[in-house]
């Protein structure tokens, strides 16, 4: 639903929070230790994406960003990054789902989220039309019930 330019959707909160932020968009599966690995082996400030397969976020700056993307894959060690990333602050501000999370993901967010008391804001279930709209600095506003605006960016 588009209304004075803003296309709103409704997903699932999985951790539920209330922000704004920059959206990076990947339409291929999220590999998350293949993404952060460089920047947590190096002990980066922020992290820079080291997954060589995603052409669409590789060498682009995930800290800070709202993270548009269908799924997770990779490897079991996701949870844990995670939760690592948290730990050294240079985690996206948020990460939404087209399609449903994934039990590597949502585990290793929520434990994040209890074990470091920072949230990273996950909404799942938000649809192909979702990725089909969303593109990299679009503004999206997110709130509490998992409803997702998005503001084009004027290019």
């Amino acid at each position: 639903m588009e209304i004075n330019g803003v296309s709103t959707f409704k997903g699932r909160p999985i951790l539920a929070g209330k922000m704004d932020g920059e959206a990076l968009v990947s339409r291929k599966g999220f590999n998350t230790y293949a993404s952060f690995s460089t920047s947590m082996l190096t002990k980066a400030k922020v992290a820079i994406c080291s997954d060589r397969r995603n052409e669409e976020l590789h060498g682009k700056e995930l800290t800070g960003k709202v993270l548009c993307i269908p799924k997770t894959i990779g490897s079991t060690s996701s949870g844990a990054v995670w939760e690592r990333i948290v730990q050294m602050g240079i985690a996206p501000k948020a990460v939404l789902f087209s399609q449903q999370i994934d039990s590597l993901a949502a585990g290793g967010l929520i434990i994040a989220d209890v074990w470091t008391k920072i949230r990273i804001i996950a909404i799942d279930r938000l649809g192909h039309e979702f990725l089909d709209l969303v593109q990299d600095g679009d503004r999206i506003d997110i709130e509490w019930d998992g409803t997702v605006h998005i503001t084009k960016y004027n290019r």
